[in-house]
């Protein structure tokens, strides 16, 4: 098992997105925040959302919330610099959510090409505890470090949705649904009393080796542990054995192509998403090996 960084290095500059590229830079040590920051500008809508592919299956130019997790991710990335676009996101966010307090899974698309069907039939007129999980999500991360997010209505909303929401699952959850239901429950874990129990209900939905088919997706797409808890010392990892883990850090490592980059196991829907999956699949894939410890 060997990462080679410069593989990976010279992957990213032949076939990734430039956001993607500074946000490898950034992981390195190697770049200006304000350098991803203005990377994630051009994908930045007046209304202070986001759109124009930034979520790569969705690449209508309107503002959409599927993009708005991706830049949560981003301005979790420059911490502890913070971004006043950050407060702009939660306030858009908040124009758009539904009475229940949840997010639709998507907004009407108003050009569909290249985008993916489940993006463009969405119902706007539904609250999605998949979409709302994993942008609450990552707006908690950015809380951790930028209080004007941390105090924001919306995030406060947009957190008793999901915790209801998750309270009420019946059945075994979709694939998507669980993983992003673990990943909220986690980020919210410090700050939510209720965020322990609901978590610790979720595990009976988990197979010992954390491997769960995405239903309606690619035959060998697959939720796997560390989509479930990619980071050591947080309260997902007690989900899984230790060997689990391990398991699946040697199995992400070893996924490095001859290429430099790390492949997707799901169905892009045009060529443009293809490798900007996988230049951000490369950048996920490097954080988490990195922040495990498995760089050397």
């Amino acid at each position: 098992m060997h990462v080679d960084l410069s593989m990976a290095s010279a992957f990213m500059a032949t076939h990734a997105r430039l956001l993607d590229r500074r946000r490898y830079q950034h992981l390195l040590g190697e770049a200006d925040p304000r350098a991803t920051l203005a990377a994630l500008e051009a994908y930045c809508n007046p209304d202070g959302g986001f759109g124009w592919g930034l979520e790569p299956d969705l690449r209508s130019a309107e503002s959409q919330t599927g993009p708005a997790l991706h830049a949560f991710e981003v301005f979790a990335d420059i911490a502890p610099v913070r971004s006043p676009q950050a407060v702009e996101l939660c306030d858009w966010l908040a124009s758009v959510t539904l009475p229940d307090g949840g997010l639709p899974f998507a907004l009407p698309v108003t050009n569909p090409a290249g985008c993916a069907p489940f993006w463009a039939d969405a119902d706007p007129n539904v609250s999605s505890l998949q979409i709302s999980a994993i942008v609450t999500a990552n707006a908690h991360h950015v809380a951790a470090h930028d209080p004007d997010v941390a105090s924001h209505p919306w995030l406060a909303r947009a957190t008793e949705y999901c915790l209801s929401a998750i309270r009420e699952l019946e059945g075994q959850p979709h694939a998507l649904v669980l993983a992003f239901a673990v990943g909220f429950l986690d980020a919210a874990y410090d700050t939510h009393p209720e965020a322990p129990k609901l978590l610790d209900r979720l595990r009976d939905h988990l197979p010992e080796n954390g491997l769960l088919h995405v239903e309606g997706g690619a035959e060998d797409e697959m939720m796997r542990p560390l989509n479930f808890a990619p980071l050591p010392d947080r309260p997902a990892r007690n989900l899984f054995a230790p060997d689990v883990i391990a398991a699946d850090l040697r199995r992400l490592a070893d996924q490095q192509q001859r290429d430099g980059g790390w492949p997707v196991d799901f169905t892009s829907h045009s060529a443009a998403a293809t490798l900007e999956w996988r230049g951000y699949a490369t950048v996920g894939a490097i954080s988490i090996l990195k922040r495990n410890g498995m760089l050397g």
